[in-house]
């Protein structure tokens, strides 16, 4: 049985350029989805899976992003004053222990596979760690990564999240070579980062989920500038079914959301505002009144 996973790295050094001029003094993990930072919804799926020690691989700029998860003494005495219970224990989530969150600095951004290893010496020998990227926000009932870590267990090896993508949208992302097909599990060949459309394996594209060993760190050591001249993390990880070892793909249950793009970001502004009881029925209505005086336009 596989060792649990109760570690987890969150890549947030990216200067999230694409959301500019937004991000030109907030970091990008903390522009809100409804009414959360999209660092939350990534800590909450990790707490859900277990996970009790949090790494952030940041970058100069971030102290936003550190103090989120800081206690505010003076916020909290101000709503205990006014008897505003339920806003105290929204606080709660935001808070971390003393102790369970680190932060490594990325000083170069030398793509994601540099991000994951700046975090090496935080990472002990046989220990399994998970990897979340915050900008891919995922909808599910059971959390992805809550998902991953329960089939993790009964595989072990390298695992990561996967999704079946449109075949002109599969060359940006990193495609697995499927060696065998299990239903939510698939034993992985190897993987190619962004192909070119005719060098794709398959459309079963790698999504910001990963459950990896430290020999992942070690290939990691060794590893020059791969697609876009950046070390890229997937090419790690397809060492490790060259060197015979395992790698497995798993197609979660949920919809995944790119919020490291505006069209993805405002999906899923809509997509969760829609699923909160409170907004639905006021916000739905809005959304069909927009629809109808947009169809009465054409």
């Amino acid at each position: 049985m596989a060792r649990k996973v109760t570690k987890a790295v969150f890549p947030v050094a990216g200067l999230g350029t694409r959301f500019l001029p937004a991000t030109k003094s907030i970091p990008k993990e903390i522009m809100t989805l409804v009414d959360r930072p999209l660092i939350q919804y990534a800590i909450d799926e990790a707490r859900a899976a277990g996970i009790k020690e949090f790494i952030f691989v940041t970058s100069r700029g971030k102290s936003a992003l550190e103090d989120y998860f800081d206690h505010a003494p003076e916020l909290e005495t101000s709503l205990r004053k006014k008897g505003k219970d339920d806003l105290l224990e929204v606080l709660k989530d935001t808070n971390m222990d003393s102790g369970a969150i680190a932060y490594i600095r990325q000083h170069k951004a030398l793509g994601l596979g540099h991000a994951v290893w700046c975090a090496r010496r935080l990472i002990s020998p046989n220990e399994p760690f998970a990897v979340l990227l915050p900008d891919d926000v995922i909808a599910a009932e059971t959390p992805c990564l809550q998902q991953m870590t329960e089939a993790y267990e009964e595989t072990g090896g390298c695992m990561v999240a996967a999704m079946e993508v449109p075949p002109e949208k599969a060359s940006a992302y990193g495609l697995l070579k499927v060696s065998q097909d299990i239903g939510q599990k698939v034993k992985v060949a190897g993987m190619v980062e962004k192909p070119k459309p005719e060098d794709a394996p398959s459309n079963l594209a790698v999504i910001g989920r990963y459950i990896l060993n430290n020999k992942v760190l070690q290939n990691l050591n060794k590893m020059k500038g791969g697609a876009g001249g950046e070390i890229q993390l997937t090419d790690a990880i397809a060492q490790e079914i060259e060197q015979g070892r395992d790698v497995w793909g798993y197609r979660f249950r949920g919809q995944r959301f790119d919020c490291g793009s505006k069209a993805g970001f405002l999906q899923a502004t809509v997509a969760f505002g829609l699923s909160r009881p409170e907004l639905q029925e006021e916000f739905s209505e809005y959304l069909n009144e927009l629809i109808s005086v947009q169809r009465a336009a054409q």
